[in-house]
């Protein structure tokens, strides 16, 4: 047997499909806390701008490295020999792989307004898509170890990071800071409009399930409340309805870390007195 062989078969180690709000879950949600709380008490202690910025780098980085696992994982088979399939339905442009381009792109461009949008995707929308999953697994987990832990460590991270960025107030906590977000998400939907346009036009869907954002009008419905809009509504109206949906929901979670700075502040306020 070959020492490609044996990777493969250490990384596709099975174990029992971990179910939501089970020990595998719960212990994933304990770490993403205590991951966020040390890195904003790391940041009271020691923490500057550029470590932020290094932080999330960093972070976005592993992510990649995660998700290349991923691909390996789903792609190469070693029964009976090596084998090679790329599974188009894992292709990484999902709302939840955005974080990993923007954190890298915001480490890479340090300074002006691009680099204040970066990061105000990450502190909202990020914020958002890591929270649903992590709050709501669906049908994320698989029997396979290392895939769960990538499932976990990629939106766990986007809890963390997003928390880290508004807590050592690298993103502010304000209202328009969503608007500052806005033009990343319009961006990363683009992206997937076109990638799924592309697939149609070149016939990948007739053999392959590619659907990216879960968005596309030649796919069957698949995201989680969505899906029911999309069986209600025609097309673009349903698309309209995603992006303000998915804007309401980040600004939502924006206004509830305003509310809490607010909270904590009033009561260190009356300490203090």
């Amino acid at each position: 047997m070959s020492f490609l062989q044996n990777v493969l078969r250490i990384m596709d180690t099975q174990m029992t499909t971990p179910e939501a709000y089970g020990l595998f879950h719960l212990v994933s949600l304990a770490i993403v806390a205590v991951s966020a709380v040390a890195l904003c008490l790391w940041h009271r202690k020691s923490g500057s701008p550029k470590r932020v910025v290094d932080v999330v780098l960093t972070v976005a980085v592993t992510v990649v490295v995660m998700e290349v696992y991923k691909l390996i994982n789903y792609s190469f088979s070693y029964e009976g020999g090596i084998s090679f399939d790329f599974p188009w339905y894992v292709f990484p442009w999902q709302f939840c792989s955005t974080p990993m381009y923007v954190g890298i792109l915001a480490g890479i461009i340090r300074k002006g307004k691009v680099h204040e949008s970066l990061c105000a995707y990450l502190a909202t929308y990020s914020l958002f898509a890591g929270a649903a999953v992590m709050f709501y697994p669906g049908d994320v987990f698989v029997g396979t170890v290392g895939i769960n832990i990538q499932t976990m460590f990629c939106h766990g991270s986007m809890i963390a990071v997003a928390v880290y960025l508004m807590a050592s107030g690298y993103v502010k906590l304000q209202h328009k800071t969503i608007l500052k977000a806005m033009p990343v998400f319009a961006v990363t939907v683009m992206v997937a409009m076109i990638l799924n346009e592309v697939a149609y036009r070149t016939g990948l869907l007739e053999t392959d399930t590619f659907n990216m954002f879960y968005i596309s009008p030649y796919c069957d419905p698949h995201l989680p409340v969505y899906s029911i809009v999309q069986e209600m509504v025609a097309y673009p109206w349903c698309l309209i309805i995603y992006i303000a949906g998915f804007t309401a929901a980040a600004y939502l979670l924006l206004l509830l870390a305003i509310g809490i700075r607010k909270v904590v502040s009033g009561k260190k306020v009356a300490v203090t007195a």
